[in-house]
């Protein structure tokens, strides 16, 4: 026996449903139904081309000997000169060691010290205890890096610093510590700021998810006995999962980005080999030294290789059933 499949369901007018349209017409027809949120949506698509798009005409600059008295067509092209300049130079591939470094360092800080004080907030069971601790840890993220900078430094000191002032009374060192004039200390002293600074606020977002997970999962684990590190392990760390994996994609893109004011506030001549990172890098050649080619070079190469971090993590997520961006 021959089966035929059911005839579509149409409305009257013999068309089918807006749900059953596909292609060009059925994203037009979408754009109809919210034209309010589209309309709200044009200062945010003109400024995203003006500040984001525009500019990336400028990268033909990398491309050439670029000298500001001529025009941008009139320059001389020397194809991927500058870019193998990069891959060649010493100092370049120091300074990329020192970006993943420091991105690293706050990429694993960030999401351990975040989620930890996110699931001991949220088993706080005194609230105004809890508001005032989420107070004082969110308070860091408003000041600028300036200052913040500032208060590193005069902690740091060598001249009556705390940090030297308690180590030397709990007798762990004899003699105060030069912290920013030691470049091997450098990355770990970013890693501490970056944790006091940003920890609290980075809180929130876990702090929300944890109030998306059903309670009922904590009273049925505590009902099989489960103690509450076990419901911590077993309820609430899976619950944070699915945010967890799109906060990962979201930094592995920004891995070379590890930074620009801490790192230009906090290094000095002494630590140079381990505080300069690639915005130092080219803000250094393009500005100071005037050699825009290179340094637009450099800022290109930062661009594609984000983005290609991101897709790849994206992927990857993917392919291992995980959430994703996209």
């Amino acid at each position: 026996m021959s089966y035929t499949s059911p005839p579509p369901v149409t409305t009257s007018s013999g068309r089918l449903p807006s749900s059953r349209r596909t292609g060009f017409r059925g994203f037009i027809h979408k754009l109809n139904q919210q034209r309010a949120l589209v309309w709200m949506s044009v200062p945010f698509l003109i400024w995203l081309f003006i500040f984001k798009y525009l500019p990336l005409w400028g990268w033909t600059i990398a491309f050439q000997d670029f000298k500001p008295a001529r025009k941008l067509l009139d320059q001389q092209w020397v194809g991927l000169k500058h870019f193998r300049f990069l891959f060649q130079d010493e100092h370049f591939l120091r300074v990329m060691r020192n970006t993943l470094a420091m991105s690293f360092i706050n990429l694993v800080l960030g999401f351990v010290t975040a989620i930890a004080l996110a699931i001991l907030l949220n088993e706080l069971r005194q609230l105004v205890f809890k508001r005032v601790v989420q107070t004082i840890s969110y308070l860091p993220h408003f000041i600028s890096w300036v200052v913040a900078a500032s208060i590193i430094s005069t902690a740091l000191s060598a001249d009556g610093g705390i940090i030297n002032e308690v180590l030397m009374w709990l007798g762990l060192i004899k003699e105060p510590i030069l912290w920013l004039g030691e470049g091997s200390y450098f990355w770990g002293i970013l890693g501490a700021s970056e944790v006091w600074k940003n920890v609290g606020w980075n809180t929130i977002i876990y702090l929300a998810a944890m109030t998306m997970i059903d309670p009922s999962q904590y009273e049925a684990a505590e009902i099989d006995g489960a103690g509450r590190f076990q419901r911590i392990w077993h309820v609430t760390l899976p619950g944070l999962k699915p945010v967890f994996i799109i906060l990962l994609i979201m930094n592995i893109g920004n891995l070379l980005e590890s930074g620009f004011e801490p790192q230009y506030l906090l290094g000095n001549g002494m630590n140079v080999d381990y505080s300069e990172n690639l915005d130092i890098f080219v803000l250094k050649y393009g500005i100071q030294m005037g050699n825009f080619s290179l340094s637009i070079a450099a800022g290109m190469f930062k661009t594609v290789v984000s983005f290609i971090l991101l897709f790849s993590a994206n992927y990857i997520a993917k392919r291992l059933g995980e959430e994703r961006l996209f």
